[in-house]
């Protein structure tokens, strides 16, 4: 085993100002300073030699929440300090990552001599790991730390394991890590608590993170903007909006001054929501409150406007991102083409694709997605399969996403022969078709009038292993509704409760349109009754619905005042007490 020697400590990458053209400069502990422009970053591999790397694939994550910040909860590193692997700890994290048996990975463990530098690179490594995502990984490290090793871990070691059980949703795990660092006599720190946050919020345990902030104030520590934003980003992505928005309101009221982070991920819970305005509204309270806006809180604005089309405005937002002295980078790009797709302008969309690629941003998986997408809703379906090629063909492996909008865009052509070829495609790939591609069949042949093939795909999605959901349901009452076959329908209906499936509020308007069209208003107002009873409130698209059944200025405006009523009484929910 040949073992190198390395010279180089650490590298230290100085951040560069947003508002000049500042030059990085990688700093070696042995060697004099070497200057690259910004848009390069820099660090030593395990020979020793300076490298460069692509900065906004390291630094960037989805989401919107702040990224280009090393580790964000408990790790001691800050923006553009990355761990310096030793040539030793490039083994431990080769061998980790390649061996499958964890009895061989402790074993191998056991034989590390117990000195500062083994502690180092495998703090190091573990960090390595959480940068790629291998949780597993590091739970096997952490736990020989502490189960097996005679290190005494610290603080950083228990919140890289808590995290790590946190994304695996082990929270009760997460929660014994966290009684093993009190026993240990281990000070907590705000960060263990925000990564306590999100492991219970992962698992859907919010009693117990609730119960998190009476903890921390047991031991003295104030709920910090960290803990705050950690438990809003939990909540958020365990699919509690609303609790979200209650945590941001309580975090004002608690005199807590929300930080860059706290809008951008407000603006994301609301770009989502399909509220962009009020989205905007955030954005320019925090400019106001003279909190200086980041590249992903842009980037989360011209996302909450390209998600309703408004390119217009996703183009305005993306101009201020460079007036600030950003660089975009390939989310903000995609954001922008996202706003182009959405608006019904594949050719615009193709201009900013050009675009990125000029300014030296390479696409992502997700950039040709979005233009499979845009060309795919304007009807331009040979478009679409010219891009899913290229896509292919410069090595980038399509994923079910990919498929499934190629399918997309030649289901709104009506080509049935090609949608079948691209799910046969899919099976053959390895990549096993999901509810949402499977609907997306259901719908292709309700629409052109294939019913006998409609049923056989319901029958084999109800046998089979693929599960069905209410746009399931959904597709299949609105085509017998459309075909006449009321009985079916109403069956059909009927039946949800025994497949613990609610109707929504398009199962309610699909099936009050079957009747509407043959302007039975008796009937439609019937079943507008019983939406309301069940706890189902209308959208625009039940008003039109109830509005098409009526045949006389009378019934238009019976139906329009009792729509009036039902908004009128919404908003009086709806309001703040």
């Amino acid at each position: 085993m040949l073992i190198l020697e390395c010279p180089l400590k650490c590298i230290f990458i100085e951040t560069r100002s947003c508002r000049t053209k500042s030059r990085w400069r990688t700093k070696i502990s042995c060697s004099t300073a070497v200057e690259k422009h910004y848009h390069d970053g820099l660090f030593i591999d395990k020979r020793g030699r300076l490298r460069s790397f692509n900065r906004k694939k390291m630094s960037r994550k989805r989401c919107g929440s702040l990224r280009g910040r090393g580790w964000k909860y408990g790790s001691g590193f800050v923006d553009g300090i990355f761990p310096v692997l030793s040539p030793i700890a490039n083994q431990i994290l080769n061998f980790v990552q390649n061996e499958a048996n964890s009895n061989r990975i402790w074993d191998a463990l056991d034989t590390l001599p117990h000195t500062h530098s083994t502690w180092d690179d495998l703090i190091n490594v573990a960090v390595q790991l959480r940068l790629n995502k291998k949780w597993d990984s590091i739970i096997l490290i952490c736990e020989w730390i502490l189960y097996r090793s005679s290190f005494r871990p610290d603080v950083m070691c228990y919140n890289l394991l808590i995290e790590a059980y946190g994304q695996k949703t082990l929270h009760k795990k997460a929660e014994s890590t966290y009684l093993d660092l009190l026993e240990a006599r281990c000070i907590p720190t705000e960060d263990t608590y925000a990564l306590l946050l999100k492991a219970y919020c992962s698992s859907g345990v919010l009693q117990k993170a609730e119960a998190t902030f009476g903890e921390m104030r047991k031991y003295g520590l104030s709920p910090s903007a960290t803990v705050y934003n950690a438990y809003i980003d939990g909540l958020m992505k365990s699919g509690h909006s609303q609790k979200a928005e209650e945590i941001y309101k309580r975090m004002k009221r608690d005199g807590c001054e929300p930080s860059t982070e706290t809008y951008t991920l407000l603006i994301n819970l609301y770009g989502k929501a399909s509220q962009c305005y009020v989205s905007l509204k955030l954005f320019n309270e925090m400019k106001s409150q003279k909190c200086k806006p980041n590249i992903c809180t842009y980037t989360a604005m011209v996302n909450a406007f390209a998600r309703e089309g408004l390119c217009e405005k996703a183009e305005e937002i993306f101009e201020q991102l460079q007036e600030a002295g950003f660089e975009p980078d390939v989310y903000a790009y995609n954001g922008l083409l996202e706003a182009y797709s959405r608006a019904g302008f594949p050719y615009g969309a193709a201009e900013v694709f050009s675009l990125m690629q000029h300014m030296g941003c390479e696409p992502d998986r997700a950039s040709f997605n979005i233009m499979v997408d845009a060309y795919g809703r304007a009807g331009l379906h040979e478009d679409a399969q010219a891009v899913f090629e290229e896509m292919k063909r410069l090595g980038i492996m399509p994923t079910m996403k990919s498929h499934m909008l190629l399918l997309s865009a030649y289901s709104r052509a009506g080509n049935v022969g090609k949608c079948e070829d691209i799910v046969n495609q899919m099976h053959k790939s390895g990549l096993k078709p999901d509810t949402f591609v499977l609907n997306s069949m259901l719908n292709l042949y309700g629409r052109l009038g294939q019913l006998e093939k409609m049923e056989e795909v319901l029958t084999a999605m109800e046998k089979g292993p693929y599960a069905t959901d209410i746009s399931t349901y959904n597709i299949l009452i609105n085509t017998y509704g459309r075909a006449g076959f009321f009985e079916r329908m109403e069956g059909l209906f009927q039946s949800l409760h025994t497949k613990n499936l609610i109707p929504d509020v398009v199962t309610w308007t699909s099936r009050l349109g079957a009747y509407s069209r043959k302007k039975l208003y008796t009937r439609c107002l019937e079943i507008f009754e019983e939406m309301i009873d069940a706890g189902c409130y209308p959208d625009g698209g039940t008003a039109k619905v109830l509005l098409s059944a009526c045949s006389s200025e009378d019934q238009i405006e019976q139906v329009t005042t009792v729509i009036r009523t039902i908004h009128k009484d919404m908003k009086n929910v709806l309001l703040p007490v």
